[in-house]
């Protein structure tokens, strides 16, 4: 049933945010990794491949869009969702300048959550 699982890496400096992505998404079928810190994401995607990236916009060492702005080349073929808990319309605008290919507010209903994921691995 889930032989080609979709991988989903996830860049949060929230534990919680983390584990309940992870259970949820897991549930469902993706196999997540978890970065709390640019650093931690940057050593992930240049060591495999996701097909998504949830990235939250405050991180404690970096912005989640300049994040974004720095692993153009890396994420190039990867789907990529900002997730905010403070929306703010510049951050919207330069999340999407920056190649985002959705923007979330949290907290995120994990069915909404669901089915923005399958939609955009969808048309990938």
């Amino acid at each position: 049933m889930f032989e080609n699982k979709k991988t989903i890496l996830v860049v949060d400096d929230d534990k919680s945010i983390l584990r309940t992505f992870t259970r949820i998404l897991q549930k469902n079928g993706y196999e997540i990794d978890v970065a709390e810190t640019y650093k931690e994401a940057f050593d992930k995607v240049n060591s495999r491949h996701y097909d998504l990236t949830l990235v939250d916009i405050r991180l404690p060492d970096i912005d989640g869009t300049e994040l974004l702005a720095k692993l153009k080349v890396q994420l190039q073929n990867t789907i990529k969702i900002m997730i905010t808990g403070f929306p703010s319309l510049e951050t919207g605008v330069k999340a999407l300048d920056e190649g985002a290919d959705a923007y979330i507010v949290k907290p995120v209903k994990p069915q909404d959550l669901l089915v923005l994921l399958e939609e955009k691995l969808k048309y990938r």
